[in-house]
């Protein structure tokens, strides 16, 4: 062979190298380290290299289990969240919960001119596409995918108990150990198992393949025989599917007149990713600042209640899993309590619907299956689906702590007169002993009374005021506690929209109750105030004198009880201070609200101060100028309603719907 031959040969080889070794480099690529993970809330970090031509919509998806089609991802993130994408290379960091099972991530290619506009998101945001996938990951697997998660507590019908519920991968034997000594948990009680499939959800997204995820097999045991008052540690698994931490709560004691909760509505969960439903950042700022006030209660027993719209899951089964792992670092410490919301439940065939309801699908097919068997309350209310899924539960309870008896009721089903629930309401406000809990707290989900624009559901409002309204009258609740409309708002003593005495000072009037809408817990899709009937286009949003206090502000409410007083405070997210206040005395005597801190002044009360005096001994608040607050209460409803009318409207002009979340433009209730 000739050196001219050799040297083209030569040539030619080099050539062919170079293309594989330029093929090989511009091969999109993707990595997951680390590959394996200790427990959900462990991060995970994505790194993706060679994609050509990048655009601002490249997405990477998360898949759980690693089959799922492209379309159906749990969740995922725009490329773009990365400050190196337009290099075509990048990062992200997140954490992963524990689905039972392996993920894997993949990354898409997706440009404007494939914006699909008839598949959307809640928030009429188009949904990415799937039709040039670019990589896919190695699988991300948990050490251990059974292991006990989830922990939640609960009181139960026996005042010397406290249940747990917990969720894990099998249904292997799995126990309680407890005990007041950290280091010997020397009690021991068995767990009952249950779970739900796919076949007990009632209509789409919960029963289709897309909303679907394994729910884990449920387990629920009882501490039992606790001293008043105690603290007591506990964990929960077993030797062959592995242990949860040590976690500890206070025992209730029925001999303290001291009644401690944090309330609120309509909180939801927080994802790290964009998903097919709206998600609730702000429930990260709700429960910081409640577990702030649980840890700085030392030894004292609380609890929480979450007045319905719990997860937001919507037929998302692993929003649930997401719900759940946020809450557990309070739920495991303290009681966590709910009633049923439309969230929970509302779905066509539900078996108790007459045409003046405004029930409707906002349960994502549910139809009430995760709720009845993910939560173990109090009681034993129960209604059939009309379906073979599990019945019903936790629609109607009540318990006692300290010197406050706690009602919870659905408005989701049947409370007419005559009805199960309403009889068991009747006979539970009847037979309260008033000289031990001298206040009666009733909670539901949707509001008797409101003043925010919700046309929808007037004829429920109606209905509940026919039937409900003389039975809380004629028994004197304290209070009337209610979520649905994603604000705060105190009324005056209230009986038919007739108020008792107004002023800072009052009378409770023949056992008129003092309604409170406590729905501020994290959902961000706000309805605006009712309009002025003659300014129905305009934003003139006044307050009636019905209305003490309406704010915007997400946030919670803390009540404090005593056998001599009952005081319930709003506290705000955006500062943890509280923002609203009542006092009811036990013999019926009134102190609402106190002078609000104008910018650049001294406030009067301070959270730290709140927190002080509610627990001490009995304290008597200064006398409130009623007609200063009535003022400066209708200016701020005022302004707050402008501010909430003003709807952002989606586009998909530019990348303008990209990065926020646009108000709802459905029933986000």
């Amino acid at each position: 062979m000739n050196m001219r031959s050799k040297m083209m040969k030569l040539l030619l080889v080099t050539l062919v190298i170079c293309a594989f070794s330029h093929d090989a480099t511009s091969t999109p690529t993707i990595s997951v380290t680390p590959s394996s993970l200790e427990k959900s809330g462990d991060k995970i970090q994505v790194t993706w290299a060679n994609i050509s031509n990048p655009s601002n919509l490249d997405w990477l998806g998360l898949y759980s289990p690693p089959s799922s089609p492209d379309s159906h991802f749990i969740g995922y993130f725009f490329l773009s969240s990365s400050p190196t994408w337009e290099s075509g290379r990048g990062s992200l960091t997140f954490p992963l919960i524990n689905l039972r099972g392996s993920y894997q991530l993949r990354v898409f290619h997706w440009s404007k001119d494939e914006v699909n506009l008839t598949k959307m998101d809640q928030d009429m945001n188009p949904l990415p596409g799937t039709n040039h996938l670019l990589a896919k990951s190695s699988e991300v697997r948990f050490r251990n995918p059974n292991g006990p998660e989830q922990i939640h507590l609960g009181f139960t019908d026996g005042e010397d108990e406290m249940g747990v519920v917990f969720v894990a991968g099998d249904d292997g034997t799995r126990v309680v150990n407890y005990g007041e000594d950290e280091d010997d948990l020397k009690f021991v009680v068995e767990t009952q198992v249950e779970r739900y499939e796919k076949d007990d959800m009632c209509d789409s997204p919960a029963n289709t393949t897309l909303g679907w995820r394994d729910s884990g097999f449920i387990f629920h045991g009882v501490m039992t025989h606790l001293n008043k008052g105690n603290r007591y540690y506990y964990k929960v698994g077993s030797d062959s599917g592995g242990w949860s931490p040590t976690y500890s709560f206070i025992s209730r004691n029925e001999d303290s007149d001291e009644t401690i909760a944090y309330l609120f509505g309509d909180m939801g969960t927080a994802t790290p990713y964009r998903t097919f439903m709206r998600t609730q950042d702000e429930s990260i700022t709700t429960l910081k600042w409640i577990l702030r006030d649980v840890e700085s209660l030392g030894g004292k027993p609380a609890f929480i209640s979450h007045i319905g719209d719990l997860s937001y899951a919507r037929g998302y089964a692993w929003i649930w899993d997401n719900f759940f792992n946020q809450i557990e670092p309070l739920a495991s410490k303290v009681p966590y309590h709910v009633c049923i919301g439309n969230h929970e439940y509302n779905w066509p065939l539900q078996p108790w619907n007459p045409d003046w309801a405004s029930y409707g699908k906002d349960g994502g097919g549910e139809c009430g299956v995760p709720y009845s068997l993910r939560f173990k309350m109090p009681g034993n209310s129960l209604l059939s689906t009309g379906t073979h899924a599990p019945a019903t539960r936790n629609l109607y309870y009540s318990f006692s702590v300290g010197s406050v008896h706690f009602v919870y009721i659905s408005t989701e089903t049947d409370f007419l007169t005559g009805s199960d629930q309403y009889n068991f309401l009747k006979h539970d406000l009847e037979n309260v002993n008033r000289k031990k809990t001298p206040f009666v707290v009733v909670q539901g989900h949707r509001p008797m009374y409101t003043t925010s624009n919700e046309i929808r559901d007037a004829p429920i409002r109606q209905n509940m005021l026919h039937h409900l309204e003389p039975l809380f009258v004629k028994n004197n609740v304290t209070l009337a506690l209610w979520g649905h409309v994603h604000r705060y708002e105190r009324f005056c003593p209230l009986n038919n929209f007739t108020c008792g005495q107004l002023g800072g000072y009052s009378e409770k009037q023949a056992g008129y109750p003092v309604h409170i809408v406590i729905g501020m817990g994290g959902q961000d899709w706000q309805p605006t105030w009712e309009p002025r009937p003659d300014h129905t286009n305009m934003p003139v949003f006044p307050q009636p004198k019905r209305s003490l206090y309406r704010g915007g502000e997400f946030g919670y409410t803390r009540l404090f009880a005593t056998k001599e007083k009952l005081t319930l405070s709003y506290v705000g997210n955006h500062d943890g201070e509280v923002h609203d206040m009542v006092e009811i005395l036990a013999n019926g005597l009134i102190l609402s609200g106190f002078d609000i801190a104008i910018p650049g002044e001294k406030a009067v009360i301070t959270n730290k101060t709140m927190m002080k005096e509610e627990s001490g001994s009995l304290f008597l608040s200064q006398f409130v100028k009623g007609a200063s607050i009535l003022l400066l209460g209708a200016f701020i409803g005022y302004v707050i309603g402008f501010v909430s009318r003003s709807k952002k409207e989606p586009t998909v002009s530019g990348n303008s719907w990209l990065p926020v979340k646009t108000e709802d433009s459905g029933n986000g209730n």
